[in-house]
């Protein structure tokens, strides 16, 4: 799936999709069947008000007929989303790259239950550049440092970055001390997908991660510097969680703890505080900092 050029609706960019193959009589059949989260009424309601169009930008009926490799672009809606009541403040902006930091609870991208309240929403709008891509991803419960590409004919070189691990990124989080184990402290071990799926967990086999782990502020509580060398879902969570240190105000690990997942008084003390990088269309050493702060220790 990838964003089309059609203009936004109601501030979101329309989605597009090439239809699989299939035995389907329509299009309409076609996405019931491919986007089972979706209801039926949904995709009815959408094709009823134009919002599902064909790759010319027209829209299509529901009786259009199927076709394997049709480029479908539709507008994804969710009825009463959440608003998230924070902002996000753009800290750097050139024809080519975005650097922002991001609230507590806001998604990176349109996911589940939100489409106009995420990151890459809000910033096409603000912005006025639908072209904008997200080169990373940070969890919607962490706060700080997400960069976007703002070009497409330059977006390459900038996700090489990621791809060759040529990034450097710091994030701080507050967690239980650990005063058994010796710092700097590096954590290899291998992830998977555990249950509920959202979750991650350590299993045994090949590492496929790792974490170099710092003190910075001892108390009652501690404030850690994590530097991922790896970028796998959860990563900093479940590595902190293993050693026995959850970060404050996690909700998945070690263990659900049944509270609400948008309780605004407790946000994840996670923080993406800084990324360093040498620019690979200028050359020049980049490093921008987050401007939030986590809470005092």
């Amino acid at each position: 799936m990838s964003n089309s050029p059609l203009p936004a609706h109601a501030g979101v960019a329309a989605a597009t999709v090439h239809l699989p193959q299939g035995e389907w009589k329509t299009v309409f059949d076609c996405l019931v069947a491919q986007y089972p989260s979706i209801p039926r009424d949904t995709w009815r309601s959408r094709f009823e008000r134009g919002l599902v169009l064909d790759e010319n930008g027209r829209a299509l009926e529901l009786h259009s007929a199927h076709r394997a490799g049709l480029r479908v672009h539709y507008y994804r809606e969710v009825p009463d989303e959440q608003p998230i009541p924070f902002k996000e403040v753009v800290l750097y902006a050139d024809d080519d790259l975005v650097v922002v930091d991001k609230p507590h609870f806001l998604p990176v991208a349109p996911v589940g239950q939100y489409v106009r309240e995420t990151l890459l929403v809000r910033l096409q709008a603000t912005l006025g550049n639908r072209d904008l891509a997200p080169l990373h991803r940070i969890d919607r419960a962490t706060a700080g440092l997400v960069m976007f590409s703002a070009n497409p004919a330059t977006r390459n070189a900038y996700q090489s970055l990621f791809r060759l691990r040529s990034i450097h990124k710091c994030y701080e989080a507050l967690a239980p001390a650990l005063p058994n184990e010796q710092f700097p402290l590096t954590r290899r071990t291998r992830l998977e997908r555990g249950e509920p799926f959202i979750r991650s967990r350590e299993v045994d086999g090949q590492a496929n991660t790792e974490t170099r782990i710092e003190v910075l502020e001892t108390n009652t509580t501690w404030r850690y510097a994590l530097y991922p060398v790896t970028g796998k879902k959860h990563q900093l969570r479940v590595h902190m969680a293993a050693l026995g240190a959850p970060i404050r105000n996690d909700d998945l690990y070690p263990e659900m703890i049944g509270r609400a997942t948008d309780d605004f008084s407790r946000p994840l003390q996670l923080l993406a505080k800084c990324v360093a990088f040498d620019d690979p269309l200028s050359g020049a050493a980049r490093r921008f900092t987050s401007t939030l702060e986590l809470e005092p220790i």
